[in-house]
């Protein structure tokens, strides 16, 4: 009892410290400008996750997963409406602590792909329509909680079901599977498990080139990002360990990720944001001082879902 005190104390503690650029490699001076700062634009949430940039509005959509709601917020009159809600759980009386939607994606055509804790799935939603369900079983069995996802060129959707969205979550009495996969969905349709080798798989990308995928392990006894190649049939090969957190300190585990143009690797973990070189290397942190869920690429910037806030950090466009 005295040493979770202890880290509640030295969380709320850091988290009081302002947001700074922790610079390891001077390859950093290449991915974020040498005068960068960290700038808080909305306070307030929850606990916000599954940020993605939305090209065509100018506008970021974010999860507020215990308030079941997706927010949309505009970078031309830096104005946040409500985008959706229910956003994962869309069922009567309570779900827990996490009911909403997880991880977002848009795909080619604009559609909102979502991973929905509550509803136990992944669904569409087409601009002016209703949701459709993407997945939501296994071999008969329903999934976990869908968790992240990541689109292939080839319109294949890649994504993880870890227990965190269950109501007691691995120990749920409504829980069917006892494992957590690593799932592709191919562009007919079919789904299909890669792998259930990774105790927490959590967030998950892919490179520019689609032929590499990235997968945090979120457990606190292995919290490693693993890499695997995919093989011309959407399979994967075998995996290797791409970076590992454990010598890393700060509040906060691998969680979401993103891979940039150039396969630099903008990963949360231990602290608040990784940066990481495309052979694995860290260049350095954006040090946010609180547990940071996930990270969205835009033109010349990032934006970080960090507990309660939403944080954005100016970045240089790979040539």
């Amino acid at each position: 009892m005295l040493h979770r005190i202890a880290c509640v104390l030295l969380i709320s503690r850091l988290a009081g410290e302002p947001e700074s650029i922790e610079r390891l490699d001077p390859a950093l001076d290449r991915i974020l400008p040498v005068d960068a700062a960290v700038e808080t634009l909305m306070t307030g949430f929850a606990w916000v996750e599954g940020p993605v940039w939305d090209p065509r509005h100018s506008r970021l959509l974010f999860s507020d997963i215990p308030a079941n709601t997706i927010h949309a917020w505009s970078a031309a009159n830096e104005h946040l409406d409500i985008f959706l809600k229910p956003s994962g759980y869309t069922g009567t009386g309570d779900y827990g602590r996490e009911p909403g939607a997880n991880g977002l994606a848009l795909n080619a055509d604009g559609d909102l792909l979502c991973c929905e804790h509550g509803d136990r799935r992944l669904s569409i939603l087409k601009p002016g329509g209703g949701k459709l369900t993407l997945a939501d079983r296994f071999e008969g069995q329903r999934l976990n909680s869908p968790n992240d996802l990541t689109l292939h060129p080839n319109g294949s959707i890649y994504f993880t079901d870890p227990p965190y969205g269950l109501p007691r979550g691995a120990d749920d009495p409504f829980r069917e599977l006892d494992f957590c996969g690593v799932y592709r969905i191919d562009p007919e349709g079919k789904l299909q498990l890669l792998t259930r080798e990774i105790e927490r798989p959590n967030g998950i990308a892919l490179n520019p080139q689609g032929d590499l995928l990235y997968v945090s392990q979120s457990s606190g006894k292995e919290p490693f990002i693993w890499r695997f190649p995919i093989e011309n049939d959407g399979s994967l090969g075998p995996r290797r360990m791409f970076f590992d957190a454990r010598t890393l300190e700060g509040p906060g585990a691998p969680d979401g990720l993103k891979v940039a143009e150039d396969g630099t690797v903008f990963a949360t973990g231990p602290g608040g944001l990784l940066i990481l070189s495309p052979t694995g290397k860290l260049l350095g942190r954006i040090l946010c001082h609180r547990p940071t869920a996930n990270v969205a690429l835009a033109p010349g910037e990032l934006y970080l879902t960090s507990s309660d806030r939403i944080l954005r950090v100016p970045r240089i466009m790979p040539r």
